[in-house]
């Protein structure tokens, strides 16, 4: 991938007509803004087993790549400016959330490690879907944060659902499945990443109860959930709350080196046809106004 400096003055694409259907081959990694790159990356790799590929200096950014099973995410930490840290009262249904979704082979293992060593949870404790739930009975979840708030989540699949891969036992954690981003509306959601994007419905269910409101610690939660996937690495997941419908907007002023502004990096055969532009990658805001990367080449490339 190659990484420019990024602020107020990023290229940004809305919506808009002249947005070309993209040759979307891939998520490459998700990218999140860090206050602290040394301390994230302790994190990650000595309580998540992630391992850090590279790290490199861009301008007034720091960026390392760390790798899990054959996913990535990339941390950043910008030396100009400080951004804005999440709201204290941050909440799973608001709309800017998003969070990354990463398989272990044991739940209650995995769970133990989390407590061990002290992290934020957000669930009230790990949570097994009920099997009435045809998509999703049996998987169990649990949601935390790492330690710029940004939202993680733990997930075990049953033998009958998900990807194969994900049936390993070599390691407690395996790799990423998802990054899950709440939407206001399904259907918006969809003309952008299935219809402009190319990317393609999954599967598809409603999850409500109390194992879904612990998980998420929303009362009243009832969502409907989908999930989309690109030829390479991990789906997108969307959140849609039917209710509460409280959920807080993507704040418009938000600018890449806040805390809250997360990217999704996809791969593109062709990012010029897809953002008009002949040199540079392209950050496009979906219709709730995550960030999405556009950039070309393979979606391991650093």
């Amino acid at each position: 991938m190659r990484w420019r400096k990024v602020g107020a003055c990023a290229l940004v694409l809305f919506l808009s007509g002249w947005v070309h259907a993209a040759h979307i081959t891939g998520v490459g990694s998700v990218s999140l803004a860090v206050s602290d790159l040394d301390r994230s990356v302790v994190f990650y790799t000595q309580i998540l087993s992630f391992k850090r590929v590279s790290q490199s200096m861009f301008q007034d950014m720091k960026v390392a790549r760390l790798q899990l099973g054959d996913e990535f995410i990339d941390l950043r930490q910008y030396s100009s400016r400080k951004g804005r840290a999440p709201q204290a009262d941050y909440r799973s249904n608001d709309r800017y959330f998003q969070h990354v979704a990463i398989i272990v082979s044991d739940m209650d293992q995995a769970y133990a490690v989390l407590q061990k060593n002290k992290v934020r949870s957000v669930s009230s404790g790990p949570q097994r879907l009920p099997d009435w739930n045809k998509n999703a009975g049996g998987i169990k979840a649990f949601y935390f944060k790492d330690p710029d708030g940004h939202p993680l989540e733990i997930l075990q699949f049953p033998p009958d659902k998900g990807d194969p891969k994900w049936q390993q036992k070599k390691r407690l954690f395996l790799g990423i499945d998802h990054t899950a981003i709440v939407v206001g509306s399904t259907e918006k959601s969809l003309a952008f990443y299935r219809d402009r994007l190319g990317f393609a419905v999954k599967g598809e269910s409603i999850n409500y109860g109390i194992e879904q409101e612990r998980l998420n610690n929303v009362g009243g939660a009832r969502l409907h959930i989908t999930g989309l996937r690109a030829g390479q690495g991990p789906g997108i997941e969307f959140l849609e709350y039917i209710t509460p419908k409280d959920g807080r907007p993507y704040p418009e002023d938000a600018l890449p080196d806040d805390l809250i502004f997360t990217e999704t990096v996809l791969v593109s055969e062709s990012p010029t046809a897809d953002c008009n532009q002949a040199t540079i990658d392209c950050l496009l805001r979906d219709p709730d106004g995550h960030a999405v990367m556009i950039t070309e080449g393979s979606h391991a490339e650093k």
